[in-house]
């Protein structure tokens, strides 16, 4: 019996190799002699990096870099040497995680951080890279990570900008002319999971910016920018990608990464599975185990546990999904490829205790699943 672990992380609990090593040892309490296969597996969010990182025998790189209000910082991202390729999450640099709730603020954040460790992956001789770009706190287009890459957005002054997505009502003039030419060679996937475009109700501020801290007529004045932003950019570039869907991504930094950067928007699922060669690990196996920390309604927009499902029913494989939890709407999995999903609480309990107790949960849990396979298994 061959058995495929391939999990997403347990959010503020588990990584996702932590998360597959629990299940393994659940199962193998039950099912000792099974062979047992272990990936860990992001949708390009939070754990992408170190997902990549794991399964590649990848290194995380330290890296100085400004965060969104342009403190000095500590951020990481991953090489995978053999390959040349660097992953890079934007929230490691330019993330709502690196403020305080009363620090976000769309108007002045800004995506310089990103762009200082994109320089840090080519001065280290990167030629492809993965840019993860969810959890973005910043609502600039992507202008402060092409600023740090070389790039310099003028007003009618000649005088640089200021930082910021509101700054960008003001620019008159994009200078390319120092712009890092390594980037000209480099193969660029964005990871990308929505389809907005930059500008209009449904585009980067209106859509995004409140989360950001943007208040309604905040909102207003950042897609008024933006606007701004995208008509002097197709005068600089001679192209228009601002109705491009998933240009609105991370506060435009979509629009930013196509325009610039020739990069290719796609699922972040997509990108993890062929990066980590799942399919033709699948090929191999009887049984697939993915999972992630919630599993709900919104699960099928993209999430880990759907995409490992979906791969797994090419082949005819059989899907079990454990979550920390279900939420309202989680049955809707089942149309997607999903056979059967189990929560590891065993009690009410509170957060603090299910997150401190998620192993002891996760191995409960799956020498429980074990158990029933082995009876359905049984000739």
């Amino acid at each position: 019996m061959r058995i495929l672990i391939a999990p997403d992380s347990f959010k503020e609990s588990l990584s996702a190799i932590e998360v597959a090593n629990a299940i393994e040892a659940g199962f193998k309490q039950i099912l000792p002699h099974a062979d047992y296969y272990k990936i860990s597996v992001a949708d390009g969010g939070e754990g992408t990096m170190q997902s990549l990182i794991d399964a590649k025998n990848g290194e995380r790189i330290a890296c100085k870099v400004h965060d969104p209000l342009g403190r000095i910082i500590t951020a990481y991202y991953g090489f995978i040497a053999s390959e040349k390729l660097a992953i890079i999450e934007m929230a490691e640099s330019s993330g709502l995680m690196r403020l305080l709730p009363e620090e976000r603020n769309p108007l002045v954040t800004s995506s310089f951080g990103t762009g200082e460790l994109l320089l840090d992956a080519l001065n280290r001789g990167a030629e492809k890279m993965i840019l993860a770009i969810g959890g973005s706190a910043t609502n600039d287009g992507g202008a402060g990570m092409l600023s740090a890459l070389g790039a310099h957005f003028l007003d009618r002054q000649g005088d640089a900008l200021s930082a910021g997505g509101l700054a960008l009502q003001f620019l008159k003039h994009i200078d390319l002319s120092r712009l890092d030419d390594r980037l000209a060679n480099i193969s660029l996937e964005v990871a990308c999971d929505v389809d907005n475009p930059l500008l209009g109700a449904r585009g980067a501020s209106h859509i995004f910016a409140p989360q950001k801290g943007a208040t309604p007529e905040e909102v207003l004045l950042l897609d008024a920018a933006l606007t701004n932003y995208a008509d002097i950019v197709a005068e600089t570039l001679e192209q228009d990608h601002r109705t491009v869907a998933g240009s609105g991504a991370a506060g435009g930094m979509g629009f930013a990464a196509i325009s610039f950067l020739n990069g290719i928007l796609k699922p972040g699922i997509d990108i993890v599975l062929e990066t980590v060669q799942f399919e033709a690990a699948l090929q191999q196996v009887d049984l697939v185990i993915t999972g992630e920390g919630r599993i709900d309604a919104q699960t099928v927009f993209g999430k880990t546990p759907i995409g490992v499902a979906t791969l797994a029913k090419k082949y005819d494989k059989s899907v079990i999904a454990i979550a920390g939890s279900l939420g309202d709407g989680y049955g809707a999995v089942y149309d997607y490829g999903i056979d059967a999903v189990f929560s590891i609480m065993q009690k009410p309990d509170t957060l603090e205790n299910a997150l401190n107790n998620a192993v002891q949960n996760l191995q409960s849990t799956s020498q429980n699943i074990a158990r029933i396979y082995q009876l359905a298994t049984v000739d």
